[in-house]
């Protein structure tokens, strides 16, 4: 059974639109909330219990009180969190001992959109039985329980607190931030009031921008989606190292001193290279079809097994568990320290690298100087929802022609978003030139077959 409403990471799209609308959520927190009453063993007169966290789009107000409406007519009670990265939200379900986590994001995308996403008691994605589940529920009418069976609310007042205070727990003790300027790109969203405080606390003297959020301005321009602003930002702040965080604060992407950006593969080489430094066993680490084969490369290297997952951090996670291995993330900059956290989480992930560089005494540069990618070209095209681009006998031919050109020295993955209408385009190789016009090339023919 395919679902209808949940992607790759919950439900999401356009505000205003279906399935982003009042009417639609609240039955959503209401078929959650009954999915979830269904699986509870409960005792007379107790209710299951979930926490709601946002990022800073508008239209959060809105989606929380809709959401929080459904759940309550569903007999679940609701903490609310307010703003907190997405991450936050997963700790804090385990932490408070809570059924559900629920977080209203679109991660990356412009503030237009938004979407609800849902994490476990133990701090992971649903499983897609659960999402279901949740799914055939929505085919039945909303119901109200009675009175004294309705859920309750309340806001947690030491949500941010909390939180902090976990990230910094994920830092050595031994270690300190204190000679360290940081240049920290906020993206205007989840974690603009929580990642400015981790950091100033263990030390670092911080440059911030990305911070000053108005409801409209998440991940425009700003943040790990747009990584010229914190590129700028180290530049014009002499800092010795750049973070940018996206607009749900579950992605990162860093800057050296010298302005280099440093994506999500070289952020996990950093990790698993120094902690075989530090005498650590890294079992393997598990990337995506978009990982560089220059970072496959090297990790062979050093002698560390590597695994491709699908793109989406859910796909990660589930071969992390397979494998019984702790590290793993995607190019776009979700990185998972099973170690540490039970999903994707920019700060600590951050705090990972500088424990790296400060352990060492190495800068990034230095880090990598082993790593040497592959030239990887990605072009998005957009296309109709649910278009069938595996039926196109014009693109199974470009991508033949394209394949035989590129012989064993390279590889091409298309792909469709998970969260938008988009069909992905890659093509990665040793000549860059060729790269670059292989993806323009299949990208136009995409363009054409899907008109």
């Amino acid at each position: 059974m395919s679902r209808r409403y949940f992607g790759t990471d919950g439900v999401r799209g356009c505000v205003g639109q279906a399935p982003i609308k009042p009417d639609f959520c609240m039955q959503l927190g209401y078929a959650a909330g009954k999915t979830l009453v269904a699986h509870e063993h409960l005792r007379p007169g107790e209710h299951p219990a979930v926490i709601i966290g946002k990022d800073t789009r508008i239209s959060g107000y809105m989606l929380e009180s809709v959401l929080e409406a459904g759940f309550s007519a569903a007999g679940v009670d609701v903490y609310l969190a307010g703003p907190l990265p997405t991450p936050a939200i997963a700790y804090l379900t385990r932490a408070l001992r809570l059924q559900v986590g629920v977080v209203i994001s679109a991660s990356h995308n412009p503030f237009e959109d938004n979407g609800i996403k849902f994490f476990t008691a133990a701090g992971t994605k649903l499983p897609d039985a659960v999402e279901l589940e949740i799914e055939s529920r929505l085919d039945e009418p909303m119901g109200c329980e009675t009175s004294a069976k309705l859920g309750k609310a309340r806001r947690i007042d030491d949500a941010r607190g909390r939180y902090v205070e976990f990230c910094k727990n994920t830092f050595p003790n031994e270690l300190d931030l204190r000679s360290m300027k940081i240049a920290l790109d906020c993206a205007h969203g989840a974690a603009y009031m929580v990642a400015p405080k981790v950091f100033h606390e263990l030390g670092a003297e911080l440059f911030v921008v990305g911070a000053e959020p108005n409801g409209m301005n998440i991940n425009d321009k700003v943040g790990a989606t747009s990584p010229q602003s914190i590129r700028d930002a180290v530049l014009k702040s002499g800092a010795d190292v750049g973070i940018a965080l996206d607009g749900d604060g579950d992605r990162i992407v860093m800057v050296d001193a010298d302005g280099d950006v440093y994506d999500g593969d070289k952020i996990l080489y950093v990790i698993a290279k120094a902690a075989q430094l530090s005498g650590r066993p890294v079992p393997g680490v598990v990337g995506t079809l978009m990982s560089n084969l220059g970072f496959e490369h090297a990790l062979a290297r050093l002698g560390i097994p590597f695994a491709r997952a699908k793109v989406g951090d859910r796909y990660v996670l589930e071969v992390l568990h397979e494998k019984g291995w702790t590290l793993g993330g995607e190019n776009s900059g979700h990185i998972i320290c099973l170690n540490h956290h039970t999903t994707g989480d920019g700060i600590i992930a951050g705090l990972q690298v500088l424990a790296a560089l400060q352990s060492h005494g190495l800068t990034l540069k230095e880090m990598c100087a082993d790593l040497v990618f592959y030239p990887q070209k990605l072009v998005n095209v957009r296309v109709q929802p649910g278009f069938k681009w595996t039926s196109s006998q014009d693109i199974k031919a470009a991508v033949a022609a394209a394949e035989a050109e590129l012989g064993d020295t390279g590889r091409i993955l298309l792909r469709p978003s998970g969260t938008e209408p988009l069909l992905r385009v890659m093509v990665e190789g040793r000549d860059g030139e060729q790269v670059s016009r292989l993806a323009h090339s299949l990208a136009e023919v995409v363009k054409t077959a899907a008109t």
